[in-house]
């Protein structure tokens, strides 16, 4: 993450460096000190309000003094502009700190200074957003101000009374559901400290961990160096929830090593691409935007979590079925053992990761506490832990650079679910949400089907220049609602926009962990984007086999649960089997798409009741029999073959 943030930041000196690290500084810890409850033990009564209203101001001062206007601008100069921008983001936000007490019994009120401050506010995250994130998230905030303003211009369904810039700004600056709405209250709580827990990951050892955990475990095999590569990044995911930061991390030397046992260029960008953005949907851990699908279905982050796990394990099955098939067709050996750390000397120091990861899992699953008390806890779990660990340093110099990176981390997430606030404020405030779910039913037309694929492209459209986060964020209150009236299960709607959202990070012609992957491979960003797709081509279909039958999301009758699984966990090595066109010997074409007929059919889950049971019960048995034969056919030919190649040999010998 701290590389990633370097390519970006301005590098200040002096008195504007001591200000700018004290507010990245102060962010995290304002988290730490308002969500363990401090205030409460002191007798200090503060809304929740007071403290997003702080949090943002902090967070939008911090992006004004660390992000210049456009990167690589500025120098270790402070512009006069961006010191304006960041007094104005501490005077909004210790407006709200301050006075929201007062406020809440007036807040619908309009008058001039509340009109000048929410004007400025939503300013200040557009710019913030823009700098951090680039044009898409303020261009569609900006079209929904624009409507709200100018309503009464749409035709048809859309065509509204507007309102006025007063009663606008002041809503969104005020109302719970604007600006300070929910996407932030998640943000400021149950983000922050993932964040926070994520650093101290990395200054007590937790990815060096993960490195030569995966080289000791995965290196002396076939294909090791890629193997290596899907066990760290799947891992990383629950230090970082960035599929950039998780390629540049990993990337940096998986790549290469990658490259160097023979994976072609756009291969091996494609490889930490994919694995690297799978740590957005590999629990314990989740991307930002889980917390989110728990918040607004008033769920455990627990159920959420559990509902992944399948998902995710067909993701990184697939996925290393095909790099281990690539391997065994272009001859890919492991590395030397002289050259791979042991892994007992490896195992006794995981404790740094281990531990801190059993004491979240503990809190989180068993004993259900807030996940925001749970992550502080794991965090000081893994600071006690690092301190009576030989070679980690913990002292005052590392526990300031958790606490920077955690806040620069924020950054983004703060301007983000600020100015999704905006959206969903006007969302709320004209009824377009209502709408436009209206609208998605008629292009629909009551079909499911057709619906969720308009929903997938859309994700896939809207990710190609936003975060996984601001993508969940817009479709969960514009089309989430559509897919319930439709009778799909609110967490199966949920987690499929999020797992769009989440590939258009690969997928062509603008896929981010693509690019950052192909940069470090030094090869073409639309050949690894293409390669990417085909790595995790499974993704793209679990999403709607989860939706119509939830069984893959561990929900339903256990026998219904256990078959899906394990059909569905065949389906994916045998659609491994057809996507790279090797077995025990190269696939010819035909072969190769009776594999992946053998595949659907073995994913599709099986249903013990409704219209459809008897008919995914032969598809399940017709793919596993299809799959029997072509397996047995490759083996009984490569058997074969090989008895063929020892005969001249025998013979000479005799």
């Amino acid at each position: 993450m701290e590389l990633e943030e370097s390519v970006r930041t301005r590098e200040l000196s002096g008195f504007f460096n001591i200000i700018g690290r004290s507010m990245l500084m102060a962010i995290p810890l304002c988290g730490i000190f308002f969500l363990l409850n401090v205030p409460q033990y002191i007798g200090w009564l503060v809304f929740n309000e007071q403290y997003m209203g702080l949090f943002l101001g902090l967070a939008l001062c911090a992006t004004y003094l660390m992000i210049p206007i456009t990167p690589g601008r500025g120098g270790h100069r402070l512009a006069w502009y961006d010191l304006i921008a960041a007094l104005a983001s501490l005077i909004i936000g210790l407006y709200i700190f301050v006075y929201y007490p007062t406020l809440v019994n007036s807040l619908g009120d309009i008058s001039g200074g509340r009109v000048v401050l929410g004007c400025i506010t939503i300013a200040l995250l557009a710019e913030a957003s823009r700098r951090l994130v680039g044009w898409p998230l303020v261009i569609i905030a900006a079209f929904f101000l624009l409507y709200a303003l100018f309503a009464y211009l749409f035709p048809g369904d859309f065509y509204g009374k507007g309102w006025s810039i007063n009663r606008l700004a002041t809503y969104l600056y005020l109302d719970a559901n604007g600006i300070f709405g929910q996407a932030l209250q998640v943000g400021a709580s149950i983000v922050v400290v993932f964040v926070i827990f994520g650093e101290v990951l990395y200054v007590v050892g937790g990815a060096e961990f993960l490195s030569d955990f995966s080289l000791s475990l995965m290196g002396r095999f076939r294909g090791g160096q890629a193997k290596i590569a899907i066990v760290s990044s799947s891992l990383f995911g629950n230090i970082s929830g960035s599929a950039v930061a998780n390629v540049v991390v990993d990337g940096a030397f998986t790549i290469p090593m990658m490259k160097r046992a023979g994976y072609p260029p756009p291969v091996a960008a494609a490889v930490e691409a994919v694995a690297s953005t799978g740590g957005q949907i590999m629990p314990p851990v989740m991307g930002a935007a889980a917390f989110l699908i728990a918040e607004y279905l008033q769920i455990p982050y627990a159920s959420v979590a559990l509902a992944a796990v399948v998902p995710a394990m067909l993701y990184y099955i697939a996925l290393f079925i095909q790099v281990d098939l690539l391997a065994a067709r272009n001859g890919i050996h492991g590395l030397p053992r002289n050259e791979l750390p042991k892994l007992f000397p490896v195992l006794k120091r995981s404790a740094t990761f281990v531990g801190p990861l059993a004491v979240l899992i503990l809190l989180m699953f068993f004993l259900n506490r807030r996940p925001e008390e749970a992550g502080l806890m794991a965090a000081l779990a893994a600071l006690i832990i690092g301190f009576f660990t030989p070679g980690v340093k913990i002292g005052g110099k590392e526990i300031v650079r958790i606490l920077i990176n955690s806040g620069r981390g924020m950054l983004e997430i703060a301007a983000i679910t600020g100015l999704a606030g905006v959206v969903i404020g006007v969302l709320q405030l004209t009824g377009l949400g209502f709408t436009l779910t209206l609208t998605l039913l008629n292009i629909g037309q009551s079909n499911a089907l057709l619906l969720l694929v308009l929903t997938a492209i859309v994700s896939i459209i809207l990710g190609m220049g936003m975060p996984t986060t601001a993508v969940y964020v817009l479709l969960a209150v514009l089309v989430a609602p559509g897919l319930a009236k439709l009778g799909i299960l609110p967490i199966a709607a949920h987690l499929f926009i999020f797992y769009f959202g989440m590939l258009s990070m690969v997928t062509p012609p603008v896929c981010m962990a693509s690019y950052a992957a192909a940069s470090i491979g030094k090869t073409d960003p639309v050949t690894t984007g293409w390669q990417a797709m085909r790595l995790c081509a499974i993704a793209y279909i679990v999403p709607f086999l989860f939706v119509f039958s939830p069984s893959l999301l561990l929900i339903g009758h256990w026998y219904e649960v256990t078959l899906s699984v394990i059909t569905a966990i065949i389906g994916a090595i045998l659609l491994g089997v057809g996507v790279v066109g090797y077995l025990f010997r190269p696939v010819g074409i035909f072969k190769r798409a009776l594999f992946v007929l053998a595949a659907t059919g073995l994913l599709i889950p099986v249903l013990h009741s409704g219209n459809f049971a008897a008919l995914t019960w032969g598809l399940n048995g017709g793919g596993l029999i299809l799959a029997v034969l072509l397996v047995s056919i490759e083996w009984l030919a490569r058997q074969e073959s090989g008895a063929k190649a020892t005969a001249p040999t025998r013979a000479k010998a005799l």
